[in-house]
């Protein structure tokens, strides 16, 4: 399954607003919102076929993993491979800062008044949430991944860990590539191995998180999701390969790109794969060491091959962006964070307004309500919270020897925002 013009050898984009990327976000961030009504109405728990798809919507986090790997690390990659300059640090950080945080605080705020009641003047519980340390906690007082109505926030603690690790990440990489000299292609192959290295971590790391005794809330910690990183991350490598050497990286850019009907049926059916007891029991941090590692490879390979074509697209249009680049996805993927933020708070609402109990009701009519109060709200944060702290990082000073915001690194980085 190939699309029109397979044969082009084009580069694939590196900079500029990829339309692609954000049909990806938006199958993520609603496939996590359809696994959370799922699992609140109970349909997710009963035997079956669809309670095993359905219990699997999980996924929709580690394709965020990859393409922050993606969108993050391309500087970095192009600085080695291309001899631009690296990132500034302290621009790099105020970007993430201001991307992420003050939509979050919102939602905490809210969540921790709504439900928080016998914590609201604990100055220790405000500082867990605010600063996305809570998943550092091993005996928090609330049940589960965190307090109500932020259970899913676990998730952007690893992306924090992950924000605040990258720079080290890259330079490790970075020394470990230029020591293969000048050579365009071995520096990359270095790059790559140096992933797959990062990668390896993450499963050795599993192995501690079950011996000598089970730690759950290892699971929630970044060096478990190296693995889901790596993917977005060694895509970035290509694409700037591809793009600085005309040769068989740019073939096999085109050639993956262009093959998106048979890496997208890749990932269905191991999709699928992990939707049998493979990858262990239906509640998210069960299971045993074999079922974690079935997850993390299963879901390493959907996350790749569901990102690979929009990564790798060439600048044209392509039938990758048509199904996933248009105004609606396009939409939904730029509103995806507040999708991603606001979905329990919105859950927990709706079910406190109908009188329904915890793990009943009807799916599809549950779905249906809060999937349009949660883009609503998420609308809503996106154009007067997000999109003006946004716009802020312009009064961040660059550092000496910083890229200026009209320079090719800076160019290179406005997606990634």
């Amino acid at each position: 399954m190939t699309e029109t013009g397979s044969t082009s050898t084009e580069s694939p984009a590196i900079s500029g607003h990829q339309a692609s990327l954000d049909g990806i976000r938006a199958v993520a961030a609603f496939a996590v919102l359809l696994f959370h009504v799922a699992m609140e109405a109970g349909t997710a728990l009963q035997p079956g076929f669809l309670g095993g798809v359905l219990s699997r919507g999980e996924i929709g986090v580690p394709i965020f993993f990859t393409l922050s790997g993606l969108l993050l690390y391309r500087p970095w990659a192009a600085e080695v491979l291309t001899g631009r300059r690296a990132p500034d640090t302290r621009r790099y950080l105020w970007r993430r800062f201001l991307r992420i945080i003050p939509a979050y605080w919102l939602v905490v705020a809210v969540a921790l008044l709504l439900w928080g009641a016998a914590h609201r003047s604990d100055p220790w519980t405000w500082a867990q949430m605010l600063f996305l340390v809570h998943t550092y906690d091993p005996s928090p007082w609330w049940y589960g991944l965190g307090p109500k109505g932020l259970g899913q926030v676990w998730s952007l603690a690893v992306e924090l860990s992950f924000y605040l690790t990258l720079p080290l990440m890259a330079a490790a990489l970075r020394w470990f590539a230029l020591r293969a000299g000048p050579d365009l292609r071995a520096r990359a192959r270095r790059l790559l191995i140096g992933l797959a290295a990062f990668g390896a971590l993450s499963y050795v790391y599993t192995i501690f998180e079950f011996f000598p005794d089970y730690r759950p809330w290892m699971n929630v910690w970044l060096p478990r999701s190296w693995t889901f990183f790596v993917p977005g991350m060694a895509l970035a490598v290509l694409t700037v390969w591809a793009r600085a050497e005309d040769g068989r990286t740019r073939r096999l850019c085109a050639a993956l790109a262009s093959s998106w009907g048979t890496l997208w049926l890749i990932a269905g059916l191991a999709y699928l794969i992990a939707a049998t007891p493979v990858t262990g029991p239906r509640f998210v941090g069960l299971g045993g060491i074999w079922t974690a590692f079935y997850e993390q490879a299963l879901y390493t390979l959907i996350a790749f091959c569901l990102v690979a074509p929009a990564a790798l697209e060439p600048e044209r249009s392509t039938r990758v962006r048509a199904l996933l680049g248009g105004r609606v996805m396009s939409y939904l993927g730029q509103i995806s964070y507040g999708v991603f933020l606001w979905q329990f708070v919105v859950l927990y609402l709706w079910y406190d307004f109908t009188g329904q109990k915890p793990w009943t009701g009807n799916m599809i009519f549950n779905l249906a309500a809060v999937t349009a109060l949660t883009i609503a709200l998420a609308g809503l944060t996106h154009r007067y919270v997000e999109e003006p702290a946004r716009r802020l990082i312009r009064f961040v000073p660059q550092s000496a020897g910083g890229a200026g915001p009209g320079s090719p690194k800076a160019t290179a980085l406005r997606q990634n925002a």
